[in-house]
C-alpha cells in the first residue's frame, strides 16, 4: 500500500509523512464550492416532488433525510481524488508513476483542453480527469516495455505539479 500523507503535511515540501516519505506536491481535486448550495436546491426540488407524488404521507419526510446524505455522499465521492509527488513518484488517484519514466512534461490551459481529451487523443493514453478541473499536465513516458504514451493529469496547479517532477514545462519553452 502506498505511503499516502496525513493531511496536516499535505502541501508542505519540507514535509515527511511518518514513514519517512517526502512530500513535494500535494493536492486534492475537489469538486467547486458552489455546487454545494446548489445540491442543496435539487435535494430540495426533487425531495419536494416526491413529497408531492406521496400525498403528503406522514413518510414523506424521509425523503429530505435519504437524498441529503446521498447527494453529500456523491459531491464527496468525486473529489477525493489526490495528485502528489513524494519519494521520486506520481501519484494521481490510486495510479503510480515512477518520475524516471517520464521524458518531458507540458502544462496544458484551459483553452487546449478540449483539444487534448479530443480527436488528438491516443486511446492507449492514461487519464486522470476530472471535468471540473480546467488545466492539466501532459506526461510523456520514456518506457519502451509500456504501452502507455503519456498521462493527462487534472491539475489546479500545473506549474507547480511540473516543478514537483523536477522538469521544465515544454509548453513554456515552445512559445519562448
Amino acid at each position: 500500500m502506498p505511503p499516502f500523507p496525513s493531511p496536516d503535511t499535505a502541501g508542505d515540501p519540507s514535509q515527511t509523512h511518518g514513514d519517512g516519505a517526502r512530500i513535494v506536491h500535494d493536492e486534492r481535486l475537489h469538486v467547486p464550492l458552489w455546487w454545494w448550495p446548489v445540491a442543496a436546491i435539487v435535494i430540495g426540488l426533487l425531495g419536494y416532488e416526491i413529497q408531492l407524488a406521496m400525498h403528503g404521507s406522514e413518510f414523506s419526510p424521509i425523503v429530505y433525510a435519504v437524498l441529503a446524505p446521498l447527494a453529500a455522499w456523491l459531491l464527496w465521492s468525486m473529489g477525493r481524488t489526490r495528485v502528489w509527488v513524494a519519494d521520486g513518484e506520481l501519484w494521481a488517484g490510486k495510479a503510480h508513476l515512477p518520475i524516471t519514466l517520464i521524458d518531458r512534461a507540458a502544462s496544458i490551459p484551459a483553452s487546449a483542453k478540449s483539444a487534448a481529451m479530443g480527436r488528438q487523443l491516443d486511446p492507449a493514453a492514461f487519464l486522470a480527469h476530472k471535468f471540473w478541473i480546467k488545466t492539466m499536465v501532459l506526461l510523456v513516458l520514456d518506457d519502451p516495455d509500456d504501452p502507455t504514451p503519456y498521462w493527462l493529469v487534472s491539475t489546479r496547479h500545473p506549474a507547480e505539479l511540473i516543478a514537483a517532477l523536477g522538469m521544465a514545462d515544454a509548453a513554456a519553452e515552445s512559445t519562448d
